[in-house]
């Protein structure tokens, strides 16, 4: 029998003034009544998670095994396997521009790396709103504004790329950007600008950031409706299917196939509560802003 995971999630929708930063903030209780499960955030942006009750085991790639209540990453082009028990977590996304905003620190550095959010000193930031939060329910309006006020006081000065950034931004979801020159021209930078910009707000070079891009749009029609099967849902600029396949092995490790076998009872169920409430399966295609 598969392994069954029961989820209650509320996504709280940024004000305009931090809209350009976060993906959302969202609150979400978890409860596995049949002991343990296992199951892999697929790439998405850096971001935070903040757990009451016992924390998930995770890891990526080759990294460590963390259990940590407050576990923080960088923009990943990899799985983040996890094993979770009965938990409440907040979580945010940062987008690039909250990367830069809010890090301080060449989003590169910290690619395809999870992290003790407590002990990394680029994270060590966030502890005292970790602190803050709990798991009762009653109190999630007032723990939502408070995330709002936090961040709204860590605000020091624009990002010097702002512009720049958001600028790549749109291009990465426009699905009719396909290769790198077309992207530095749309987005008006040179290319090795758009390498430079890339590297340290969005944490992989162009070329990486749009093969994301295309494969997630397709991974996301398939989570969504696994009926369609993925040839239905393969994104219309691959050229063949072998190329999917590819891309299936290298931003999830196994072929498509493998993936579709797998249970995967925390992220179906998490992605269709996202596509009801923000219109947006996956933190990768939401808008900036």
């Amino acid at each position: 029998m598969a392994a069954t995971c029961d989820i209650t999630v509320r996504f709280h929708e940024p004000p305009a003034d931090l809209a350009p930063f976060f993906t959302t903030f969202y609150r979400a209780d978890f409860h596995v009544p049949d002991g343990p499960v296992s199951d892999a955030l697929q790439p998405e942006w850096g971001g935070v998670r903040m757990f009451s009750g016992t924390p998930p085991r995770a890891s990526i790639g080759d990294c460590a095994v963390i259990s940590s209540d407050i576990q923080a990453q960088g923009p990943t082009t990899q799985p983040i396997v996890f094993e979770m028990a009965n938990c409440s977590l907040w979580g945010f996304g940062l987008l690039p521009l909250g990367w830069a905003t809010f890090m301080g620190v060449p989003a590169h550095d910290y690619a395809n790396r999870i992290f003790d959010g407590r002990t990394e000193p680029a994270f060590a930031r966030f502890a005292p709103l970790a602190d803050r939060l709990t798991a009762d329910i009653a109190r999630q309006d007032a723990e939502y504004r408070a995330i709002v006020d936090f961040f709204r006081s860590e605000i020091e000065c624009h990002t010097a790329d702002r512009d720049r950034i958001l600028s790549i931004h749109q291009m990465l979801l426009d699905p009719d950007v396909t290769d790198v020159a077309s992207m530095a021209v749309s987005a008006g930078l040179s290319q090795r600008t758009l390498e430079r910009v890339s590297l340290r707000a969005f944490g992989f070079p162009p070329k990486q950031l749009l093969r994301r891009q295309r494969f997630m749009r397709s991974l996301a029609q398939f989570m969504i409706d696994p009926s369609k099967g993925w040839l239905n849902a393969m994104d219309e600029t691959y050229f063949d299917q072998s190329q999917f396949v590819r891309d299936c092995h290298d931003f999830l490790g196994m072929a498509p196939s493998e993936y579709a076998a797998m249970n995967h009872p925390v992220m179906s169920a998490f992605m269709r509560e996202r596509m009801k409430a923000l219109g947006s399966p996956v933190q990768t295609l939401d808008q900036p802003g």
